[in-house]
């Protein structure tokens, strides 16, 4: 009998190395991918105007429950893996959340400064609904109940300070063998990207592999320093609890 398969889901706010980090395990070879499974859902329910919104609708899968369904189907023989990339902000309450009971959560940070300089080139004016923080520290707690302890946490500085490392130590807290395969991969876009991908993700695009380590923390205007302020205790929480 062919073994279940290990479904982990990445829980992130937007603009958190989350593609690269999906780019990282599809290189591994045995892995299947899915780009935010629950995107056109969450537009679809909140009616929220994103870049691309009508092409994100019509691409993905606008009913949650049948994307929970789909988040646990079976693998091809040859694919042990199954990574999701989620973004907490799309996890509205209204979307039932048990089939989470059967993924490997992880949760994923990045300094909310660094996130919202970053997301502000793509989308003005960003609130805290919009960058996740509070999504995450929500969904984190409800994993920790049921599981009884807390679960997987990693921030993305560390993987940029030293991928080797810090995939190595993601992949032993996940049971799972490390690979160099996971450090590289080709430039340009790949058939996995969400519809969404050529307003976002036109710098991993360039990319072949994790970038370097980031400088100082950007300035930020006073709205989103105040925007800053408000995320950081949910930031700092999770950041307690990393890798």
């Amino acid at each position: 009998m062919t073994p279940d398969p290990q479904r982990i889901a990445m829980w992130s706010g937007p603009r958190n190395l989350s593609t690269a980090m999906m780019y990282s395990f599809a290189a591994r070879g045995d892995c299947r991918v899915w780009d935010e499974p629950f995107y056109a859902a969450y537009l679809k329910a909140t009616g929220i105007d994103h870049p691309m919104k009508e092409a994100v609708i019509a691409d993905g899968i606008a009913d949650p429950s049948h994307v929970a369904d789909a988040c646990l189907a079976p693998l091809k023989a040859e694919q042990s893996l199954f990574y999701q990339k989620h973004m907490t902000l799309h996890m509205i309450p209204e979307f039932d959340r048990g089939f989470m009971r059967g993924l490997t959560n992880v949760f994923m940070i990045r300094h909310p400064a660094r996130v919202i300089a970053s997301y502000a080139k793509k989308r003005e004016a960003p609130t805290l609904a919009d960058i996740g923080f509070v999504q995450q520290a929500e969904l984190f707690d409800e994993v920790a109940n049921w599981l009884g302890r807390a679960p997987i946490v990693i921030d993305s500085a560390d993987i940029r300070m030293a991928p080797r490392e810090s995939l190595s130590r993601l992949c032993a807290a996940l049971g799972i063998s490390f690979t160099d395969k996971m450090l590289s991969w080709p430039a340009g876009p790949k058939p996995y990207d969400g519809a969404w991908a050529p307003h976002w993700y036109n710098a991993v695009h360039g990319s072949t592999g994790f970038d370097e380590p980031e400088g100082a923390l950007p300035k930020l205007d006073s709205s989103f320093q105040a925007l800053c302020d408000q995320a950081m205790p949910y930031y700092e929480r999770l950041a307690r609890l990393k890798l």
